[in-house]
């Protein structure tokens, strides 16, 4: 089962969790990084930065 940090933060290191979030997004891991990078792991402000 997910923990709570799990269920808010993305862990870029870990390639599952990246995959799946880029899915989600429909981006490319290479903009998922690059977006972690400029706002940060928590999934609701990454959401927030790629509806942009």
């Amino acid at each position: 089962m997910a923990t709570d940090t799990e269920r808010t933060h993305l862990d870029i290191h870990d390639r599952s969790s990246r995959e799946a979030y880029a899915r989600l997004f429909g981006i490319s891991e290479e903009q998922l990084r690059k977006a972690v990078r400029l706002v940060g792991s928590r999934v609701s402000t990454l959401r927030g930065h790629l509806r942009r």
